[in-house]
Parts: C-alpha cells; structure tokens; sequence
C-alpha cells in the first residue's frame, strides 16, 4: 500500500516543500513540532530506517544537516534537533526540528493544525537560506 508520504511526494496530498532530488524529498511537517519543523523523507518506499542503504542514509543525513544550517539562518532558533521515531508513519523519515528549548521535543504537543500562509512563509525563508 502507498505511504501518506509517497501521495504527498507525488502531489496527490499537498506538501510544502523545501527541497527535491532524485533520492529524497523535505517537506514541512503537518503536524509541527515547532514553526520550520521539516520531515527528511527517501522517495524509495522503505518502512525502517535501518534498511536504508547506507548510501542513502548518508544522502538523507546531508540533506538534513544542509537544511538544519538553513533554518537556523531563517529562524535564528538556538538548535536544531532531529529525531526518527518511525511509528508516525511506515516509510522512513528525520525529523528536523528547530528549536530554542528541549520541551519542544514533546509530539504530544505538536500543533494540529498549523496556519498554512505562516508555513509557506517559513518554508520560503528555508528554501532561501538553502
């Protein structure tokens, strides 16, 4: 069966996306842990993140680093965290969370419905400081 992810990565559910390559995809989060929160995502269908090829791992962890220094520039948040939980979801991702305390860290807390004219605003700063 598809993933919630593959849909979104092929346009079938909007995404705010901040970057595309041919391995992964980063998308704002629907569900925010904090404003910029970005979800690092393989196109290949791959349900946990330890059969991830290593050559892949490698890709997505770049990515996330990359996209890490830019919202630190754009939001001037103290750190970015990440996270892979892998229960959220069947098809492995990183969480890439800018924040400016550990409390943000708390998914029982993250927003349900994010005002979506402020996240194309963040996710346009991403993209530019990228």
């Amino acid at each position: 069966m598809t993933t919630i992810f593959t849909r979104i990565i092929n346009g079938e559910i909007p995404g705010i996306f901040v970057h595309r390559d041919n391995q992964c995809v980063a998308f704002l989060s629907v569900n925010p842990l904090a404003p910029g929160h970005v979800l690092v995502v393989p196109i290949a269908e791959i349900d946990h993140w330890i059969d991830v090829p290593a050559d892949l791992s490698a890709h997505l962890f770049a990515v996330a680093q990359r996209i890490g220094k830019a919202q630190q520039a754009a939001l001037q948040c103290e750190r970015v965290g990440l996270i892979i939980a892998g229960y959220e979801v069947p098809h492995a991702h990183i969480h890439v969370v800018p924040t400016t305390h550990i409390g943000q860290f708390d998914f029982s807390t993250a927003a349900s419905d994010p005002d979506r004219a402020e996240m194309e605003r963040v996710a346009a700063a991403i993209r530019e400081a990228l």
